[in-house]
């Protein structure tokens, strides 16, 4: 297929490309096109922004990555603003633009979160879930998430619903791992709170599944079958990396660290691939031991 991706240089992106550089033809924008190129290799092309898209029918999908690191600095009211912005003014952009074409992508796909289900119970969520209540995640994956539907009556699109994407090198588990290798691991908070993870290799694997199933539309949770409490999560990694798991971080402490962030870390979700999984997607890594043992053995 001919894809026009944007966040081609994130975690998610980039692994995609590597994977499937060779299938598809791909198009990506960044900011920072020499980097990019640099970073993607040949096998892309690299076009600075939108503005260089004469006419978004000519690609055949468009994936939607890009957005501000969610965990990357506290979330001051600048901080806010920047995450809202770099999500939902790129998500509007391309909804307009394929509305707008004379000939329509087959398919759109942008991404969403697991946040949009907010902070709950082990009780599992399917795509069919709502909030209970309503915070800063919930809403920036809400606007997120209707930005892109503005294009459903042009187009089929899919919201990848994602949780904590586990990968050899870079994202959450690299951030993760550090105080674990150094003996200083252990559960967050109570420990309690649900963990939705998925391995790097179903994430792309799954994208790649859903630009070919005109089936599969609307909210799709991109999370492993086997979402586990922090505290298991905790002891599985410590496990896994043969290191200690006697430490706990109290959730006051994370609270002065990291502000309203904290949350990110002290609420969860039980969050589960209904629709994958009902319409036949097999998971290479349904259980975190799986996960967490094939990526330390990759690092």
């Amino acid at each position: 297929m001919n894809i026009l991706m944007t966040g081609g240089t994130g975690l998610i992106g980039s692994y995609f490309i590597k994977k499937y550089g060779n299938k598809h033809e791909l198009t990506v924008t960044s900011r920072t096109p020499a980097k990019a190129r640099q970073q993607l290799g040949d096998k892309v092309k690299v076009i600075a922004s939108l503005d260089e898209v004469e006419d978004i029918g000519r690609y055949d999908a468009v994936i939607n990555l890009q957005g501000a690191g969610i965990a990357d600095k506290r979330w001051s009211a600048h901080r806010k603003q920047v995450l809202q912005n770099s999500r939902w003014q790129i998500t509007e952009q391309l909804a307009e633009r394929i509305n707008r074409a004379q000939t329509k992508p087959t398919v759109f796909i942008s991404g969403s979160a697991i946040g949009v289900y907010g902070p709950r119970d082990a009780a599992p969520v399917n795509e069919d879930g709502t909030a209970n209540s309503v915070d800063f995640a919930v809403e920036l994956c809400r606007q997120w998430e209707q930005k892109a539907l503005a294009a459903k009556d042009s187009t089929r699109v899919v919201l990848l619903r994602t949780g904590v994407v586990l990968a050899p090198h870079g994202g959450a588990l690299a951030k993760m791992m550090l105080p674990y290798k150094l003996g200083l691991g252990g559960p967050l908070g109570s420990g309690e709170q649900m963990m939705s993870w998925i391995h790097i290799d179903d994430m792309v694997r799954g994208i790649d599944y859903l630009l070919a199933e005109p089936e599969l539309s609307g909210p799709v949770n991109m999370t492993a079958p086997g979402p586990v409490s922090n505290k298991a999560f905790s002891r599985t990694l410590a496990s896994v990396l043969k290191r200690p798991h006697v430490f706990k971080v109290p959730a006051f402490v994370l609270n002065m660290a990291m502000g309203e962030m904290a949350s990110m870390l002290l609420e969860g979700q039980a969050v589960v691939p209904d629709k994958l999984r009902q319409h036949g997607f097999e998971f290479y890594y349904p259980t975190l031991r799986e996960a967490l043992t094939d990526i330390s053995e990759r690092q």
